[in-house]
């Protein structure tokens, strides 16, 4: 028997190597913009962390770029340490003018892509296609779509959603305004080329669709994902229903709510700070951040979305979704009634109960290890597309391009012209801006990309996006453990002994239920009910396909990242956690292991073993 197992053990692992080496290894292309502006330093490239000439903008030393293309491509970290000059605990740029040491960042994982994995695709097997181009219509709205962002960040999420504020507010006013310039614009996302946003009947970006994401059920209900604001049920505890945001988390419990960031306070809007911030300096202080006081809220702006995907520890928000779900007895895959570990199994009568669970398979451990599980293979394949096929150029240095277009099209012709054709494309939106960082001037010239971080983008390019990639396996891999048709709903329930009460959860729907939905309040101090919302019900699809949506645009809401980096990220991260589900079917041998998802794109997909 022993001898049995152990060549039964070797026969899976062996399997699950043969379908890993059967899947094709593509081609990775990128847009070509690194080579066709290699002449002009490197102008569309990543360079952040070397030294830029302060007229142009660019890398000062070409050699420079070249010898940091060379270190990525060696896959070796060796380059990339250098002695410190001075006495100190940090790597440094420098000495400032009064002599003190200032602080440089560091490129981040720049290797992780050329390492190896035991489950799932390899970090080379899934690719992503190339970003749109310098001279692109798509690559200007995109830019567009971040300064825009950038306007509407202190704005109420309330204003993103045409039901929940009254038709003469002004803040809703706002949204309207840079919906109005995006479709102004010579892109059409509704066109069938490129990245396609959720439209109206029209085929224009309405308010209800703007700055949301790609996928089905990302414009139903509020902006934000039902999964970034409520807890779990602790009012037997005396703590408050899901309303008050307290996740469970074993005896703990897990804040929902954020701290508050300084509104209306941007970076990186004068030359001096964009430059030095592009040369590596780490300026950032929390205490100018978040001032004071640094109070905490339900995410209820822009600004308090880039808060929260700041800091957080990457998967976070999935197993915060994952933890709701367990806690709400949320319904499985139905694929699952019939494997071992299930505690019910479904028959034409009824559920009947089974005399043992799940917990190590199919139960809690098993999926809130797989959803955080899959982020490091996201990782280490959006690394390599980073650094080893696209090394793409943050939004933060695109605008800066822009504002010294004139003296880069002094020196360069081609590249200066393409940048001068998108600084006019991009007019409206740059007043837009100017009316908030500087109200008197009377300039129609482009201006810096307002920041939410005073040190601006990650160490690292921008295309994949890792929050994006993270996102779309954690996603897909709780869309494939739960059932996606539940929606989120209200029923009274009794217990021997105890009252009736409201029990929410997500549930496929039945006679006395009721439809909910929450929203944060404009000042971010409670969330409200939403359920009279026209666009409901939820269903655990849409707000898993918006958890994704909103983690990685929260990004751009930052600055940090474009439409296409979430885009085409999540579908990467969904490569890679189908993959690893692949091989993890072949480990169920007592079970015909069958389970679906709809993916991003809306498809129904089933993977398993007959």
């Amino acid at each position: 028997m022993t001898e049995d197992r152990r060549q039964a053990a070797h026969r899976v692992r062996c399997d699950a190597a043969e379908m890993a080496r059967a899947r094709p290894h593509p081609a990775h292309r990128a847009n070509g913009d690194e080579q066709a502006y290699a002449g002009a330093n490197y102008a569309m490239s990543f360079t952040k962390g070397l030294e830029h000439d302060k007229k142009t903008g660019l890398v000062a030393d070409v050699a420079h770029a070249e010898a940091y293309r060379r270190a990525i491509d060696d896959g070796r970290i060796d380059a990339f340490t250098t002695e410190v000059p001075v006495p100190t605990t940090e790597p440094f740029l420098g000495l400032d003018a009064d002599g003190a040491v200032r602080r440089r960042r560091q490129w981040e994982a720049p290797t992780a892509g050329v390492v190896y994995d035991l489950e799932g695709p390899d970090a080379q097997a899934v690719t992503m296609p190339p970003a749109p181009g310098l001279g692109s219509d798509e690559l200007t709205y995109e830019m567009a779509e971040v300064y825009e962002l950038a306007v509407l960040r202190d704005v109420p999420f309330a204003a993103f959603d045409n039901n929940l504020l009254p038709p003469a507010d002004p803040e809703l006013a706002k949204v309207a305004a840079s919906v109005a310039r995006l479709n102004a614009m010579a892109y059409k996302p509704a066109s069938g080329a490129g990245r396609p946003r959720k439209t109206d009947e029209t085929g224009a970006v309405g308010l209800h669709q703007a700055f949301r994401g790609a996928s089905p059920g990302v414009d139903r209900g509020p902006y934000l994902s039902q999964f970034l604001l409520i807890g779990t049920d602790l009012q037997e505890e005396g703590a408050g229903g899901p309303e008050s945001g307290q996740v469970r988390y074993g005896a703990q419990t897990i804040d929902q709510r954020v701290p508050v960031a300084v509104p209306g306070q941007d970076y990186m809007t004068t030359e001096d700070d964009w430059f030095h911030v592009q040369n590596g300096a780490n300026v950032r202080d929390d205490g100018t951040l978040f001032g004071a006081a640094a109070p905490r809220r339900f995410i209820a702006t822009p600004r308090d979305l880039a808060t929260y995907v700041h800091d957080d520890a990457l998967y976070q928000a999935y197993l915060n979704a994952c933890l709701i779900l367990l806690a709400q007895d949320a319904p499985l895959d139905p694929a699952f009634d019939r494997m071992v570990g299930r505690a019910k199994m479904t028959t034409p009568a009824g559920a009947l109960e089974r005399n043992a669970t799940g917990f190590a398979l199919f139960g809690g451990p098993h999926i809130l290890t797989l959803v955080t599980e899959v982020a490091t293979r996201a990782l280490k394949a959006v690394r390599f597309q980073k650094y080893n096929v696209h090394l793409r150029l943050r939004p933060e240095t695109l605008g800066g391009r822009l504002v010294k277009h004139a003296d880069i099209k002094a020196a360069w012709p081609i590249v200066g012209s393409r940048l001068s054709t998108m600084a006019k494309d991009l007019g409206p939106t740059f007043n837009a801006v100017r009316k908030l960082t500087a109200p008197s001037s009377t300039a129609k010239t482009p201006v810096y990309l307002p920041m939410a971080f005073q040190e601006g983008s990650p160490m690292h390019p921008a295309y994949g996006a890792g929050h994006a990639t993270v996102a779309g396996a954690c996603v897909t891999v709780l869309k494939a453990f739960f059932d996606t048709g539940a929606q989120y709903l209200s029923r009274e329930e009794t217990r021997p002994g105890k009252p009736a009460r409201q029990v929410e959860r997500f549930r496929r729907p039945a006679e006395g239920d009721a439809i909910r939905a929450y929203a944060p309040a404009a000042n971010g101090a409670t969330l409200d009910d939403v359920s009279a919302d026209t666009h409901l019900p939820l269903t655990l699809e849409g707000e898993l396909n918006k958890l994704c949506a909103n983690i990685s645009i929260g990004r751009n809401m930052g600055g940090v990242h474009y439409f296409s980096d979430y885009y085409d990220s999540a579908r990467m991260g969904e490569a890679i956690a189908i993959g690893m589900l692949e091989e993890q079917a072949l480990c169920y041998a007592p079970d015909r292991f069958v389970l679906s998802l709809p993916t991003f794109d809306g498809e129904e997909l089933r993977i398993g073993r007959a």
